[in-house]
């Protein structure tokens, strides 16, 4: 395993991890001259956050016996869907057209987020495993913040989400829609590297 753009991935990718990658990107690439899509993900903000340095240790799962999987991500998407409808009326009307890119991990394709995004009849672009250098969160806003959060503590949630809500303020539209725009050169340069990861 190593890291990267921040999330432990295969060293070397399998066969028909390769295989995936290139046929999800060429599918996208295809489907993005057609359609718009929306794209999103979640990140643990730490109160304690070191600067990373590289290190060779096992990848440690944590275990959140309170929360069942998926439930704060589907909580996220319900939250989602109400705010389209308060600041988007169009979207009452075409609310089976919304089309979502987000990653696999596991909050994302938990059964209570599978069953909710079924009723909001929202379709999911697939993403393949181990491809956090194509999910725009991660190479793109999570990157971008990680360097603000190096050596930062935090003693409390409320200051946390004070510095999150502060570090988003100042980022215009054009921050948030660089990271989208990027995808299909990202997608381009996954086909063109057969699949495998690229620089």
């Amino acid at each position: 395993m190593i890291q990267k753009q921040g999330h432990w991935v295969s060293y070397e990718l399998k066969p028909r991890d390769v295989e995936r990658r290139f046929g999800t990107c060429e599918l996208l690439l295809q489907r993005q001259k057609r359609k718009d899509f929306l794209t999103g993900d979640e990140k643990w903000i730490h109160y304690n956050n070191p600067k990373r340095r590289k290190s060779w240790g096992k990848p440690r799962k944590t275990k959140y016996p309170w929360l069942e999987a998926g439930d704060r991500y589907r909580l996220q998407l319900m939250r989602l869907s109400r705010a389209f409808k308060e600041k988007r009326p169009l979207y009452a009307q075409r609310h089976d057209k919304v089309i979502l890119l987000h990653d696999n991990a596991r909050p994302h394709i938990a059964k209570p987020v599978k069953t909710y995004l079924e009723t909001l009849k929202w379709e999911v672009l697939p993403h393949p495993l181990y491809s956090p250098d194509i999910a725009p969160f991660d190479f793109h806003l999570f990157r971008s913040m990680a360097h603000g959060l190096a050596d930062r503590r935090f003693h409390s949630y409320e200051e946390a989400q004070k510095w999150i809500d502060s570090w988003i303020a100042p980022k215009d539209m054009s921050f948030f829609r660089r990271g989208i725009h990027v995808l299909p050169e990202r997608w381009s340069k996954v086909v063109e590297s057969d699949g495998k990861y690229f620089h």
